[in-house]
């Protein structure tokens, strides 16, 4: 009678131990579930200030994808410097960006390719064509919701997750010589690539 009592404890107590394991593996799944399926939040962009030309002079530009791409990954080099993170870009027929993502505790390879859409006031709009982060099945909101999140980037690089798009100010730049730059015209298939530079009178002394 003793041996059956003490198996019907162990028995109970195995019982309790597997349901609440299970519990905790529903709240896991629960949890992981709501992170990547949540609503990602929306991005507002910078208000442009219209800039007097009365006092300056505007030039245009042009130059390579070459030229143009080695500048950007110095920038990036220059801007990651002493983090953990790593990210280059490489302008090919579209906007390709490349890197590692922290997701889970771990970090995965991160691969986007973005078409560069120059708007009205010299800015640009890279428009997500496809994205993807190892062989994690996830949202394409949901990445570039952790592109925002994770990756560091200057403050006029705003990541918009609802639009799947991320918004370059480049009029917002901040320039040592003052200079004002914005874009052209871009077109990365003909390699045909120009760039606005406004250069105000007082940068040069002018009265």
């Amino acid at each position: 009678m003793t041996d059956r009592k003490e198996r019907r404890k162990v028995k109970s107590k195995w019982k309790k131990l597997f349901y609440s394991l299970l519990a905790i593996n529903i709240v896991v799944v629960v949890i992981l579930l709501a992170l990547i399926f949540w609503p990602v939040p929306d991005a507002s962009y910078p208000e442009n200030e219209a800039t007097s030309q009365d006092e300056s002079s505007e030039f245009v530009v042009r130059t390579t994808k070459q030229n143009l791409n080695d500048l950007i990954n110095a920038y990036t080099d220059q801007l990651l410097k002493g983090t953990s993170h790593h990210y280059r870009i490489e302008l090919d027929e579209d906007v390709h960006l490349i890197g590692e993502l922290p997701v889970f505790s771990t970090s995965v390879p991160l691969s986007a390719h973005l078409e560069p859409l120059v708007q009205e006031n010299g800015d640009i709009i890279l428009k997500q064509k496809s994205i993807s982060i190892g062989l994690l099945e996830l949202p394409n909101q949901k990445i570039m919701e952790y592109i925002g999140k994770y990756l560091p980037m200057p403050d006029w690089v705003t990541v918009n997750p609802k639009e799947e798009e991320i918004y370059v100010a480049v009029t917002e730049m901040d320039i040592r010589s003052n200079f004002e730059v914005g874009v052209e015209h871009i077109d990365l298939e003909a390699n045909n690539l120009a760039f606005r530079i406004r250069i105000p009178y007082q940068t040069l002394g002018i009265d």
